[in-house]
Parts: structure tokens; sequence; C-alpha cells
């Protein structure tokens, strides 16, 4: 019986796609202190999860309005965020099992840097590193690296293309056996088994070889999240897990048949890439006690922060459109698969932009999930065996006692179906994954 697969959704800051994270008064305020985080790796690694990852940006918010007040005072997706590089390392360090995973734009950095931190990450970890890629989103970001403003969406895409293929050379640049380490002869590896790579494309150069020996996945797993028309490709391409949100069980379906035949016509296995869709569980003992949680969480969420953070995501400024009528249609340069599921709902629903805006504040439009344990977990059965993803990314409302509790109550129940592991079985993350090196063809 196919069992699913779950990752853990964070932030390295006080909102995750929750904003009402921080406020909640079950949230724990430990978003600067190192034992929050280990606390929460070692909860999920508890729950046998896959991986966890962080989701990240390159700016402070102030795409709203053009100023960073609504964004830094209610708190926003981007109000502040950590580095989640240093944060996973010390996950890694006081876990064994669970995957690790943090975002790295193809925009702001170069593929060496990438290259390496990854490679690092993966051997310290003993083989339980993954790369988010992203290609950014808005103007802040390039401001930040000393551009007037972002580059065009497909051609973040096309940089993406060359980065990826540079990145995965430079990891293969080091044969698995190259390190001898042979003390007596005086010899520590096998300069015939590291090569240069002499990379010259549209938007990079590097002569390699990296200066990391292969890690102990050969490279680390990818991450990705396209949902426009050009994101999906570059998905296809690339990805050996995606992750989507999707707001009913019809788009899901959709999404995930779509993106399975792209990837055979990638030449690759439909099995190559997991596609893992958000939700956002209320647990109670009973109905009436989850659906209690979940309004107090939602009605914490101030008006206008999701529309500062969708205006984040869009690269568009919402400021400008009266908040009590329909989404207007407009040109966006960021997440444009964001911007359609948006409209979809404005028109499906007849909401304004403030409702919107509301939803968008409680979960970027990741489906909650309300109920007690065994209709959460039937929630998940039902949208894992109608094919609408081979798993799960868990979105918490609250930190880290919305882990805590979907490992305690909703975890057994699935183990219980036979849908999720008992135990870990391997010990890298592509084991939990079940993935080989999927992308060897990519680069040739």
């Amino acid at each position: 019986m196919a069992q699913m697969h779950l990752a853990a959704f964070l932030i390295a800051g006080p909102v995750a796609h929750s904003h009402a994270l921080w406020r909640h008064p079950q949230t724990q305020l430990g978003f600067l202190q190192p034992d929050y985080y280990q606390q929460i790796a070692q909860v999920l690694e508890r729950g046998k999860f896959d991986l966890l990852f962080f989701a990240d940006r390159l700016a402070v918010s102030d795409r709203y309005g053009g100023d960073l007040q609504v964004g830094v005072q209610y708190g926003d997706q981007d109000a502040f965020r950590l580095d989640p590089v240093p944060v996973l390392s010390l996950m890694a360090a006081s876990t064994s099992h669970i995957g690790l995973g943090a975002t790295r734009s193809t925009t702001y950095y170069h593929p060496y840097q990438v290259a390496r931190t990854f490679a690092t990450l993966d051997h310290l970890s003993s083989g339980r590193a993954a790369w988010n890629v992203v290609t950014s989103v808005n103007n802040a970001e390039a401001q930040n690296f000393g551009l007037p403003e972002h580059l065009e969406h497909d051609r973040r895409y096309d940089r993406a293309d060359e980065f990826l293929e540079l990145t995965l050379k430079l990891w293969r640049s080091w044969q698995a056996d190259a390190l001898i380490f042979d003390q007596d002869a005086g010899t520590l590896a096998d300069p015939t088994k590291v090569d240069y790579v002499y990379h010259q494309g549209e938007w990079f150069q590097s002569r390699g070889p990296l200066n990391v020996p292969c890690s102990p996945q050969g490279h680390p797993v990818i991450i990705q999240a396209g949902s426009s028309g050009r994101g999906k490709e570059f998905a296809a391409r690339w990805a050996e897990v995606i992750f989507t949100i999707q707001p009913s069980l019809s788009l899901a379906q959709q999404f995930y048949t779509e993106m399975k035949s792209r990837l055979v016509a990638y030449g690759r296995s439909p099995d190559s890439c997991k596609i893992l869709l958000a939700v956002m569980p209320f647990i109670g003992t009973t109905e009436a006690i989850a659906a209690a949680k979940q309004t107090e969480h939602n009605q914490l969420v101030h008006p206008l922060v999701g529309l500062s953070t969708l205006s984040n995501h869009l690269n568009y400024d919402f400021s400008q459109h009266d908040l009590d009528k329909p989404i207007e249609a407009v040109s966006v340069q960021g997440m444009r698969g964001i911007y359609d599921l948006i409209a979809h709902l404005s028109q499906t629903e007849s909401l304004t932009l403030a409702e919107i805006g509301r939803r968008y504040g409680a979960s970027v439009l990741v489906p909650q999930l309300v109920g007690t344990a065994v209709q959460v977990a039937d929630q998940l059965e039902q949208l894992f065996q109608a094919q609408a993803c081979d798993g799960f990314v868990i979105s918490p409302a609250y930190l880290p006692a919305a882990f805590e509790e979907f490992v305690e109550f909703v975890i057994p129940e699935l183990q219980k179906r036979s849908l999720f592991r008992v135990e870990y079985t391997g010990k890298t993350l592509r084991d939990h994954l079940n993935l080989s090196d999927s992308l060897e063809e990519a680069i040739l």
C-alpha cells in the first residue's frame, strides 16, 4: 500500500502561512532563540516526518503602499526572517533522521555559493539536505542587491535553468570515490576524479571544481513551488519535491495530473518527483472544539496584513484599489500562479479585495482542515487516495503546539491505516522520499 510523505513548512521568523501565528496564545515567542528551532525539529522527527523546510525572502516588505509600515507593524510574512541555513545547522545537530531544507534564490546568489552551502549541509547532516529553489518575487529584494527592479518573470526562470545546470555540474565535479585519505602514502584524494567544469553561459561563468567533496546524497534534494506556466516547466525539469497550494480537491487533482504529465515529457518517471499539498490543520477532541480553534485563529488576522503579503508576493501594490470591490484584472511580475488562484476565488465566491486580504492573511490560501484527529486523517486520506498529491506540507497555525498536536494525535491515526511510516527505514532524505539521483540527464 502506498504511503504518503509529510513535510513541515516553516519561516525563521514570526509568521508562516498563518499571519496570526505570532499573536496566537499557544505560540512560544522564541523566533530568535536556537532551542526554539531545535525543539520543533525534534517534535517533527518524533513524528517521522520526511523533512522540514524553510521558506525565505531577502527583503523587509514594503510593496503595499510603498512603505514598510503596514508589514512591520502588523507582522506580515516579510516583517523579518533569519537566514535559514544556520538554523538548519542547529537542527541537524539535534536530530538524526529528518530532512532539512532551506530556500536560496537563483536571482540573487551565485551557483558556486549555493553549491558549496548545500553540499556542506548535506555532509554535516549525513545526507539530509534539501534546497528550496526560488527565483524571488519583488523589487525590494532587487534594491537590496543594488538593482533598480526585479528581473522579469520568465527571464528569472531562464536564469534559474542555467543556475541549476551549473550547480549540478559543480556538485558532480568530485566523483563519489575521489577521497582516499591514505595517511601512510600521503594521498588525500585522487586528482583524476576531481574535474573542472569550465562553464560559460548567458548568465554565469565558473571554472570549478567545487571545493567541497561529493556529499552523501550526491546532490541535495531539489524542492520547487512553481505554479505559473513557466514555473511548472521549470519544476518539471528540475524538482524532486513540488510544494503546491491548491484550494480545492478538483484543482489539486488537475495540478497533480498536469505535473506528472510534464515530468514524463522531460523523460522523467512520474515517481521521480513527489507532489506535496499544503494544508493547515486545526485538531480538537471534538469537531466543535476544532472549529472554535480555527475561528479563534482567523479572528487574530489584521485586515491589512494579508494584503501586505499579497502585494509582496505579486510585486504589485494593492493599496491603490478599493477594499470593498472585487479584485481587478492586473498585470503582475511576482507569483503569477498565486494571482490566478486569487482571481479564481474572487470570481467563484464573489469576494471583495478586503475579504481576499483576510483569507490570505489567515493561510495564504492554504486549505484549513478542521476536526478531530480521525476527521483530519480522513480528509488527508481522501486527498491522497484521490490522486491529488503524494503527501502533504503541514503548515502550522501556532508553534510548536500545532506540530505537537499533529504528531500526537494525527500521525498515530495515519499509521494505524498504514498510510504513513511507523519508523524511518533509511538515513538520508532521498531514502525517506524513495528518490534516486533522478536529475542525471538534466545537464547532459
